[in-house]
């Protein structure tokens, strides 16, 4: 017992250093102004037309990504529980392969396919049709979205559903209910705890990125991430940016807790 209490101890100083110490740096530098004192100011900053839009726009697109991850990321797992292959470590790997190159990369390398010389309109150029506006517009954004963080919805639905017994499905379709009822009142009821993780996990980044707007939107589009990140990056003002991180914890922190109140087997439900 005092082995694995010992052991914890790594993990927490790590959490304390590069977690609650920076949280906290964000939290003071929120509530204060330049001279020091207390303020509610750069919370209020959130109201400036520009932010609330930039605040809007990247609501908008981490809901429009994160429902177009479900639609994709639930049909396959679906397919691939119903392969019932015997080792699940090939389908992690398919999903975590990807993941392996630099997240940096794999957006950069989407920006050389969708911008106007890339590859897409360059085909199109070679079959002498008009050439099509991809790069630096909010589609872009939600593409990059998508393809970046859909394992992240795959893995826990997929993960649910493996641990679906067959006995229910089999007691379902034994008391008459057809597949659409048995999906419907057995299957979907127990695969949410993945569904609820899968959104959380999709969602989040999502709300937050700046990297993938920076490259596949570029000035054109601008979220509140990279309203944060000029504050902290180009303007300097550490205020500002800490100001208007807050806002947006906020609602992560009210995302989440919406969504965890819907898990019935979330493991995270006591933080609430």
């Amino acid at each position: 017992m005092n082995t694995k209490k010992w052991l914890s101890y790594p993990y927490t100083i790590w959490m304390g250093i590069f977690v609650i110490v920076p949280l906290f740096i964000i939290i003071y530098y929120g509530f204060t102004a330049e001279g020091g004192g207390f303020t509610l100011s750069n919370l209020a900053l959130i109201t400036d037309p520009i932010n609330l839009q930039s605040l809007w726009l990247s609501l908008e697109l981490s809901i429009v990504s994160t429902v177009i991850c479900l639609l994709l990321a639930y049909p396959l797992s679906l397919i691939l529980h119903g392969m019932k292959l015997k080792s699940n470590s090939f389908i992690i790997m398919i999903f975590i392969l990807p993941m392996w190159m630099n997240f940096l990369l794999r957006t950069l390398a989407w920006q050389n396919i969708l911008e106007k010389t890339g590859v897409i309109n360059t085909f199109l150029k070679f079959l002498h049709l008009p050439a099509l506006e991809l790069i630096n517009t909010p589609g872009a954004i939600i593409f990059g979205m998508v393809y970046n963080f859909l394992p992240f919805m795959i893995l826990p639905i997929y993960n649910s559903l493996s641990k679906i017994s067959d006995d229910y499905v089999n007691a379902a379709r034994d008391l008459g209910a057809g597949s659409f009822m048995t999906f419907l009142k057995v299957i979907l009821p127990l695969s949410l705890p993945g569904v609820v993780s899968g959104i959380t996990m999709v969602f989040v980044p999502s709300l937050t990125t700046f990297v993938i707007s920076d490259i596949l939107g570029g000035s054109k589009v601008v979220l509140i991430g990279n309203i944060i990140e000029q504050q902290f990056k180009t303007v300097n003002n550490w205020h500002t940016g800490s100001g208007l991180s807050l806002v947006l914890m906020v609602f992560i922190l009210l995302s989440m807790a919406i969504l965890t109140k819907y898990d019935k087997e979330s493991e995270g439900k006591n933080i609430w």
